[in-house]
């Protein structure tokens, strides 16, 4: 009986035979969830702008005894797009699953973000997902399946400073998974969103190093401390996988509790009166 359970749960959670296209992954979150899903047998297309991080990172995979491929990818050039998701079907012949992984911030006070800031943030964060995401999904609609997983923020709800534009996108990133689910639930295909906290990256690490600004955050997650991408990759290959076959338009929160409430309660919980 023990046995039939492990191997349900092996199946369940497996991505043997699933493609998944994943953009922004040679970033420190894309890398991390491109070593997870091709260590459950996923062959991952990598794309992203950086091509000699792609390359690297497809080396590193192939080396660990997973399949990989690199594909250049512009994500505010939508002919870039095609030519990406096109090379894809090329080489696979369909797409199972897209990871919208690819993201930017600019740290900067509402009063000072620029036009061309404004439009870079916008156009990657936003524009080149909704687009990958529409290109991706003409060709799962075609076959009757498909899953879709962006990566939306903590941003998507909550809020720090500098991080207005970013803070936008990923709020609109979060709307737009369930109108991808909603519209494509009939074609049989899944859109999900995940939300990470503050997690600890090359970008976030002057944050954490910083005395006063990383005391800030660890006041403000319950679990004191930020998460590491590594954090991420479990939910990942459940939202991607057919364990969660009857989850869509859901957004999951990967925070150590910081939209719960918080830093952890520090007082005794019984509420004894106390003297006036």
């Amino acid at each position: 009986m023990s046995t039939n359970i492990a191997q349900n749960l092996e199946k369940l959670f497996s991505l043997e035979d699933k493609v998944i296209v994943l953009t922004g992954a040679a970033g420190g979150i894309g890398s991390a969830l491109a070593g997870g899903f091709a260590s459950a047998g996923a062959s991952m297309a990598l794309c992203d702008v950086n091509v000699p991080g792609l390359n690297h990172l497809s080396d590193q995979i192939q080396t660990d005894g997973g399949q990989a491929r690199s594909y250049p990818l512009d994500l505010t050039d939508v002919n870039s797009i095609k030519e990406c998701v096109d090379a894809v079907m090329a080489d696979y012949g369909r797409i199972d699953v897209l990871v919208n992984c690819a993201g930017i911030n600019v740290r900067e006070g509402f009063l000072d973000v620029e036009e061309s800031t404004y439009d870079r943030i916008m156009n990657i964060n936003l524009k080149g997902l909704y687009f990958i995401s529409q290109e991706t999904a003409r060709h799962m609609i075609k076959v009757k399946k498909g899953n879709i997983l962006n990566i939306a923020s903590h941003n998507s709800v909550g809020m720090l400073g500098g991080c207005s534009v970013y803070g936008a996108t990923k709020s609109a990133v979060a709307a737009l998974t369930r109108s991808m689910a909603v519209e494509w639930a009939k074609h049989g295909i899944r859109a999900n969103a995940l939300a990470p906290g503050h997690i600890l990256t090359s970008l976030t690490t002057v944050t954490w190093e910083h005395p006063q600004r990383s005391k800030y955050l660890r006041e403000r997650i319950a679990m004191e401390r930020p998460g590491t991408p590594e954090e991420l990759v479990g939910i990942a290959i459940m939202l991607v996988s057919d364990s969660s076959s009857y989850i869509t338009g859901s957004m999951m929160h990967v925070d150590g509790g910081c939209l719960a409430g918080g830093a952890p309660w520090p007082f005794d919980t019984r509420y004894e009166p106390c003297d006036d």
